[in-house]
């Protein structure tokens, strides 16, 4: 089923002007339908409409699931940063071995947590192009990165240079030349996800569910001038799968990034 059959824009209760503004513009974005809301309760748009989603326009955009409401925070973008502030390093940041004025082609945006950091990074000589495949998930946290405010001035900055493309990323990986990315980075859905991680689960439904194809590890090296890099959990058997022998992350984390230098 098509997206824009999955989900209905409204606006919050005590709707303000602005907020009928950005409902109607993500229903046109999405080619999904608008509801009134009045007082009728988001459990009855979805009756009414047939949707197992409901987008709701306030001060901020919401998708209210069957798991919960999905929405965007810069999150542990936000503790990451500040302890590079400090001088620490990042797992992610090393496994890709950023610099300054980098090419990152993020290719599974999600929430959009690791694309802060690989921004951060990279600097503002840097380019972030993150890609997500669901349009109404990349909705959300492109409006979320245009507008978040109240963090430091280089964090909203990071968030303000992701460039987010809504594009199926072996699709958009065919499409490029040879060697115009520093780095090709991969955060799936793991395939065991961990059972404490409940503020993922609104996302689960509307994400890419398929596991890196080993035709996108190919596509990849070939795009990347330096590095492929897998996020996935530390007893993950994807990255012998699909050829990553070299390792990022911390000795007792439950993540891991599998390294493969494409040259």
């Amino acid at each position: 089923m098509e997206e824009q059959n999955r989900i209905v824009v409204t606006v919050g209760h005590k709707a303000k002007p602005e907020h009928f503004v950005l409902a109607r513009e993500m229903a046109e974005k999405l080619g999904a339908p608008f509801a009134e809301r009045g007082n009728i309760s988001l459990a009855a748009i979805r009756e009414r409409y047939g949707v197992p989603f409901v987008m709701i326009a306030k001060e901020r955009l919401v998708v209210d699931t069957q798991d919960g409401e999905l929405y965007f925070h810069p999150g542990m973008a936000h503790l990451r940063l500040k302890n590079l502030r400090r001088g620490e390093s990042d797992h992610l940041l090393r496994a890709i071995d950023i610099a300054e004025g980098a090419r990152v082609l993020d290719c599974t945006l999600g929430m959009g947590a690791d694309a802060i950091v690989e921004s951060y990074g990279a600097g503002a000589t840097g380019e972030i192009v993150a890609l997500e495949k669901s349009p109404v998930v990349a909705a959300l946290i492109a409006h979320g990165l245009r507008t978040s405010e109240g963090e430091r001035p280089s964090t909203v900055a990071a968030m303000r240079r992701v460039h987010i493309v809504c594009a199926d990323y072996l699709d958009f990986l065919r499409a490029q030349p040879d060697k115009s990315f520093d780095a090709v980075y991969f955060d799936p859905m793991f395939r065991h996800p961990f059972t404490e991680s409940a503020g993922i689960h609104p996302l689960r439904l509307l994400a890419d569910p398929r596991p890196v194809s080993a035709e996108a590890i190919q596509e990849a090296k070939r795009v990347a001038c330096r590095r492929v890099v897998l996020k996935e959990s530390s007893k993950s058997e994807e990255f012998a799968r699909l050829g990553f022998t070299e390792f990022e992350g911390g000795k007792y984390s439950n993540v891991r990034y599998g390294v493969m230098r494409a040259r």
